[in-house]
């Protein structure tokens, strides 16, 4: 990586480096605190870094604990299609919502918060996941001119693949660098995430 200068066109998007996606956190990412150290220097390179924090409402329709006889990792149909039922996680104003205290993004210019409207999950940072709802954030980017996107963060297969492919189904360039995000893996969620990835153009790097 290049260093940054102000009017470059790249921007690094750090996906959901939040604590209840670490170890010990109510949805954890396994080694999900790893990857802070090298994003915090990666971020350096950049003069663009927009951070994306997951931010749910406490009785969101994701949660298992919405939906009486229900158990975490079960699947439902919703409007939008399959939904996977989560943990508790990321709850508005909780300290597991809150980003890792060892990020250290001084320069962030923007934080979208995602996955607040109750009746929709939200994984990607551009749409929530009826693929309609948009969270402003490609017009933001198109306003600055920054056309070129590195994506990293937390999880791979999920809110970093889903980022990722409506980055590219919008028109922007986009590269996701691997040793800067760390995936669940759900039933082989991770391969499928990657390989859904290539074939919208993504870049693996």
């Amino acid at each position: 990586m290049r260093p940054a200068t102000p009017a470059e066109n790249r921007v690094l998007l750090i996906v959901d480096i939040q604590n209840d996606f670490c170890p010990g956190g109510a949805l954890a990412v396994p080694n999900g605190d790893r990857v802070v150290p090298r994003i915090n220097k990666l971020a350096r390179k950049f003069a663009h870094v927009i951070l994306t924090q997951d931010w749910h409402n406490e009785d969101h329709l994701s949660f298992a604990s919405s939906h009486p006889g229900k158990k975490e990792m079960d699947r439902i149909e919703l409007p939008y299609g399959s939904q996977i039922l989560w943990p508790d996680h990321c709850v508005q104003g909780t300290e597991g919502a809150e980003f890792h205290p060892d990020l250290k993004i001084p320069h962030c210019e923007l934080v979208i918060r995602k996955g607040y409207h109750h009746e929709i999950d939200s994984y990607s940072a551009f749409f929530e996941n009826d693929r309609q709802t948009p969270t402003g954030l490609a017009g933001y980017l198109r306003e600055r001119g920054l056309t070129q996107l590195f994506v990293v963060g937390l999880a791979t297969d999920f809110c970093v693949a889903y980022t990722a492919i409506d980055g590219r189904r919008l028109g922007f360039d986009v590269t996701v660098i691997e040793d800067s995000c760390s995936g669940i893996d759900i039933d082989g969620s991770l391969e499928a995430a990657w390989q859904q990835m290539l074939e919208a153009g993504v870049v693996r790097a």
